[in-house]
């Protein structure tokens, strides 16, 4: 997936020209660099080469920029969640289809997700979108009750616990995962579905 960047050609005055994307993308930038509590709108400015005023024109201000990015990274989750692997799919396979798609969004999303990972709820704007986290955090662990109930995976571990497990592992690529490292996507998430599915241990020929 590509993603917006600023245009390359200024105004009369010579500074850059940014539609509301290619803002978006720079701010975000920003908000992972320094944190969004410590990012004012005379720093995104600076770092944007416009007035503060020129940003207005396509916001209110760092709240709705938030708003954007976060729904921007939720929205693709969820969307992930409704997908179905296929007509006939068991709810382990839906599980597996969940955590194999949310790491290619991830990876796709990178800026937007380590955003919203990296929310603590200090403003209304962060307490909607933990709301909006919480609620897929209930919805895979209802799927991980269904696929214990199948006994596609492990009954004797509280689904919601399994849930912050398998995500946390998900989540935690955005720690190290850079897209220019050269590993395929596909193979990442391969991988890291056999590995929480499957586990490590090499299977014992059978005697």
């Amino acid at each position: 997936m590509s993603r917006p960047t600023a245009q390359t050609s200024g105004d009369r005055r010579g500074r850059p020209v940014y539609d509301r994307d290619s803002l978006l993308e720079v701010a975000v930038a920003v908000f992972n660099e320094r944190g969004y509590d410590g990012t004012g709108m005379e720093e995104l400015a600076r770092r944007l080469g416009l007035s503060k005023s020129s940003i207005y024109h396509h916001v209110s201000g760092k709240a709705e920029l938030l708003d954007l990015a976060v729904t921007r990274a939720l929205d693709a989750l969820f969307a992930v969640l409704d997908e179905a692997p296929g007509p006939d799919a068991t709810a382990t396979a839906h599980l597996r289809h969940v955590v194999r798609r949310s790491v290619e969004v991830l990876a796709a999303e990178l800026p937007y997700v380590t955003l919203l990972l990296r929310l603590h709820g200090n403003s209304a704007s962060e307490e909607r979108a933990l709301a909006r986290r919480r609620d897929f955090d209930h919805r895979v662990a209802g799927l991980v009750s269904a696929a214990a109930a199948e006994g596609g995976v492990r009954d004797d571990i509280d689904p919601h616990l399994a849930s912050r497990l398998l995500f946390g592992t998900v989540n935690s690529l955005i720690e190290w995962y850079r897209p220019e490292g050269g590993l395929p996507v596909p193979a990442l998430a391969d991988a890291l579905t056999a590995v929480l599915f499957d586990g490590l241990s090499a299977r014992q020929p059978q005697g």
